[in-house]
């Protein structure tokens, strides 16, 4: 894998890695599926489209 890379795994219960010459640097987050609608702008990650005008709504007008 290249530098920015993302990896998703889906089975097992390790991971084994090797870093290069110049060391390695990663970060490992691990986590039950959602299973839920997802809705994302920018830095805003919700459930509906409707949560996310909202929360857009709420740090123009600084309350966040």
């Amino acid at each position: 894998m290249q530098r920015g890379q993302l990896a998703v795994l889906s089975t097992g219960d390790s991971v084994n890695l090797t870093a290069g010459k110049s060391g390695a640097r990663m970060i490992l987050v691990a986590g039950q599926p959602l299973r839920e609608q997802v809705a994302k702008y920018g830095p805003f990650v919700m459930n509906t489209q409707r949560e996310i005008v909202q929360a857009v709504e709420d740090f123009r007008a600084g309350k966040f």
